[in-house]
């Protein structure tokens, strides 16, 4: 896996945290670490579609934010559990999962290995 993929998956990881800061920040300082959070995503994933396909990086990023301030909020918040939510996040994953190797496939198409 090269940089650019683990800026996305960082950023990924990082935007469950503001994502879960934008409903659950009750101080300044978690309003704080919430902005903080945003712009280290952000950041990270600007990084990431400088060198990888820019849809890519976005469905990827959202996926895995998504997929995982859902299951951050049953685990952490009490959010009810519910089969049909936990399948569909993991056909999301799939999903991302999907993306990646194909993107992977078709960088390594392209450089001619």
């Amino acid at each position: 896996m090269n940089r650019s993929w683990i800026y996305v998956f960082i950023g990924g990881l990082i935007e469950v945290v503001w994502v879960s800061g934008l409903k659950h920040a009750d101080s300044a300082l978690a309003w704080i670490v919430t902005v903080l959070a945003m712009i280290a995503s952000f950041y990270l994933i600007m990084k990431a579609a400088s060198r990888l396909p820019v849809g890519t990086v976005y469905a990827v990023f959202t996926g895995l934010g998504t997929g995982g301030t859902v299951v951050g909020e049953m685990l952490l918040f009490g959010e009810p559990f519910q089969w049909s939510k936990t399948l569909l996040i993991a056909l999301l994953l799939a999903g991302v999962v999907g993306l990646k190797l194909v993107t992977d496939r078709d960088a390594q198409e392209g450089s001619g290995a």
